[in-house]
């Protein structure tokens, strides 16, 4: 009997995520940085990874993420969880070292064979980075999850954290997004196999080249787009820095097939919930056109970076030549209270 992941779930991929309204009110209290003088970057700017300094030319990255099948196919889940996984160190700057599994199944469910293939499917991201997969947790659980904990090196002077941007930058990201509409799609089979395909081979892009970028000059803050969505991300860093967002909105790229599944009704149900947490701090000149994309969570997304606008063009440039064809400049920073204004 065939087993299709997704049926055991109430939702997928970056989609679980907990409303950022709730995730912020459940964090108040804990941020708690300034208490330990080596820890770089803690809670306090919803940055995608703690950095701890260990000496003067390097610091560990460290991040979590796991969460419930985005697709039926075991070893595809793997592959997309594990890449997601350590997008989070790439968005500080850092280098991949190390990862432990974080995994849950119900055992009394889903065969072991099933199981396996998606530790095969991880394995085989981490295998393409060399880094070793040195054990982890497993749980028997009612609904089936699969990610990574990972760690990463970097100089802490090449920290690339939300903070960090500044008025004047320009705003590029690396991958068109609409991947949580496709997966919407997918629980309803409305995907053809060309969009599951291009789907796919975005979902297990590595953001690598997030290491490279680190090192050049001129790049201030980065962050990958995932459960938030495109706003919601570019919030954050807005609120870290102290800063106003503008962006063209035909400018963002966007996935041709994720606009068409819109159109026929086709939404993922975690939008309208970014939207709701977001929609006090965002203009928008047609809010009913743009709010379900721009806040749709994107499961393994691209980068969010900020960057001087000499820079601009060199970076896109180094971006498409490692692989991110849709890499695009879309707007830029400027000082005031924290808001995206979308033109």
């Amino acid at each position: 009997m065939e087993i299709k992941l997704t049926e055991f779930t109430h939702g997928g991929g970056c989609g679980c995520k907990i409303a950022p309204d709730v995730l912020n009110r459940l964090l108040t209290e804990l941020k708690n940085t300034k208490l330990v003088p080596n820890l770089l970057i803690g809670l306090d700017n919803a940055d995608d990874a703690s950095v701890y300094q260990i000496n003067e030319s390097q610091a560990v990255v460290v991040t979590t993420d796991f969460f419930a099948p985005v697709v039926d196919d075991p070893y595809d889940f793997g592959r997309i969880a594990a890449t997601n996984a350590f997008s989070d160190v790439y968005a500080m700057g850092g280098k991949p070292i190390l990862a432990l599994s974080v995994l849950g199944f119900p055992i009394d469910k889903i065969p072991e064979h099933v199981i396996k293939k998606i530790l095969q499917g991880g394995e085989s991201v981490c295998r393409e980075i060399k880094v070793p997969i040195a054990g982890g947790h497993s749980i028997d659980s009612k609904e089936p999850f699969y990610g990574l904990i990972a760690l990463g090196l970097i100089n802490p002077k090449n920290i690339k954290a939300n903070s960090h941007a500044r008025a004047g930058d320009r705003l590029i990201i690396t991958k068109p997004i609409g991947v949580g509409v496709i997966s919407a799609a997918l629980k309803t089979q409305t995907v053809n196999q060309k969009t599951y395909q291009k789907f796919l081979h975005l979902t297990t892009q590595l953001n690598s080249v997030g290491s490279r970028l680190a090192e050049m000059e001129g790049i201030h803050a980065m962050t990958d787009v995932t459960g938030f969505g495109l706003i919601g991300h570019l919030l954050e860093v807005c609120r870290a820095s102290r800063l106003v967002a503008r962006i063209t909105l035909d400018d963002v790229p966007i996935i041709p097939e994720a606009l068409e599944l819109i159109k026929s009704g086709v939404m993922s149900g975690a939008s309208s919930r970014n939207w709701r947490s977001f929609k006090d701090s965002v203009q928008l000149i047609e809010n009913d056109k743009w709010n379900t994309i721009l806040c749709d969570p994107q499961t393994s997304g691209g980068l969010l970076i900020t960057t001087e606008e000499k820079h601009s063009l060199e970076i896109i440039r180094i971006l498409r030549q490692a692989g991110c064809k849709d890499a695009k400049e879309i707007g830029y920073l400027s000082s005031g209270e924290p808001f995206v204004m979308g033109l």
